[in-house]
């Protein structure tokens, strides 16, 4: 199956079906797809994906992937937001649906631009109510980490990196003490 993806150019119109080409439209700054036929714009936009930071007594929840890209490697619970759900609503659907975890509440953290991937990342602070986790599919294993104990060198993704040093960095800095 073929999915697409806003790098990937469309070939036809989903307004009436007909053939697009590639060009910059008027009023336009940039080359996009356009249908000649109805005059539809076919815009190509960054992704959206939404995950928590997930604590639990000052520790971090972690889910090993059981999919690719980066199958076996450390992430936080995160994936592309769907339609009809907030970046919130989303990063919380997507910690029950990896992690099985019961969040307490949120707190938007960190928001990171990923250019060479086309996509912008949303961090949620998410204290949980307790240590109760039930995995998903997409999850092999889901662990409690203490700062100390991170897996740096076992992490999927350059944004989970960075979103797991600031919040290691902030928390050094005790600015959590309210939150969690």
């Amino acid at each position: 199956m073929l999915l697409y993806h806003p790098a990937t150019q469309r070939k036809f119109c989903t307004e009436c079906g007909h053939p697009l080409e590639s060009f910059i439209p008027p009023l336009e700054n940039r080359v996009r797809d356009v249908c000649q036929h109805c005059g539809a714009i076919h815009y190509s936009n960054p992704l959206t994906v939404v995950g928590t930071i997930p604590i639990w007594e000052n520790k971090i929840l972690l889910c090993k992937r059981a999919i690719e890209p980066r199958q076996g490697f450390w992430t936080l619970p995160a994936g592309f937001m769907e339609n009809d759900e907030s970046t919130q609503e989303g990063a919380i659907r997507e910690t029950i649906e990896e992690a099985g975890a019961n969040i307490l509440s949120t707190q938007l953290f960190n928001v990171i631009s990923c250019v060479s991937s086309n996509q912008i990342h949303f961090f949620y602070l998410a204290p949980l109510r307790d240590n109760h986790l039930n995995p998903g599919v997409e999850t092999l294993e889901a662990q409690f980490f203490s700062i100390d104990n991170i897996p740096w060198n076992q992490l999927s993704f350059n944004t989970v990196i960075t979103a797991l040093k600031h919040y290691v960095n902030d928390n050094h800095h005790n600015v959590y003490h309210d939150i969690i």
